[in-house]
This record gives C-alpha cells, structure tokens and sequence, in this order.
C-alpha cells in the first residue's frame, strides 16, 4: 500500500511541477476525485488562497445529480467552477489534474470548464 501511495505522490509532484513551470502566474484549477465525488479549486498559489470551489456535494448539485461519480456531474461541475471563476475574475488557468489520467470524469471536468468561459 505504501508503494502505491509513493507512486502517486510522485506523479502528483511531477505534475505540479510542470504546472509551475508553465503557469506565469495564473492560477491553478485543481481536481480532486473520489470514488463517489467530485470536487475543484480554483488557487492562487502566489496569495496561497482558494479563489473559487465547486464540487458535487453542494446541496443544489445533491438534489439535481443522482450521484457525483458520472462523467455528466463532472461536466456539471466543470461550468458551475467557470460560471464562480468569472465571477471572481478570473479568465485563465492552469490545469491541475493531480496524478489522475486526462480521462473520463477528469476530462468531462476540463471540458465543461472550458464551455463555462475558462481557458487552458
């Protein structure tokens, strides 16, 4: 188990890394996936504050999905933290797609971002 937890601390970090390489300063639209859930941030490494959050366990989001593990939630998802990013001003970011594959819930996330406003 431990292994498994160092390999996805090392893709994590790797990851991170060439965020930081690219960002020039934007900030960084990270995601976080469970077996049951979806969650996002929007974070301004440089002030180390939350700009703007969604996820699946918001009370309206419980109400209209029947549960947060389909890639339509994460579409969802996806539009509501670009309709919350606009808000707070923010137009562009980096993609922070942590040490998940570029696949499935995590691409539907991207893709609803990017059809709420947000580029990356």
């Amino acid at each position: 188990m431990a292994k498994d937890n160092a390999a996805t601390d090392r893709r994590r970090s790797r990851v991170r890394r060439s965020l930081q390489a690219r960002a020039y300063g934007k900030p960084r639209l990270s995601v976080f996936r469970s077996s049951k859930q979806i969650y996002c941030q929007i974070i301004d490494d440089e002030a180390g504050r939350t700009l703007a959050s969604a996820s699946s366990l918001e009370k309206a989001n419980r109400e209209s999905l029947k549960t947060g593990a389909t890639v339509e939630a994460a579409k969802l998802i996806g539009k509501l933290i670009a309709e919350r990013a606009t808000e707070a001003g923010v137009k562009e970011v980096v993609f922070d797609r942590g040490a998940y594959m570029y696949h499935g819930r995590v691409k539907a996330l991207a893709e609803g971002a990017r059809e709420g406003g947000l580029s990356f």
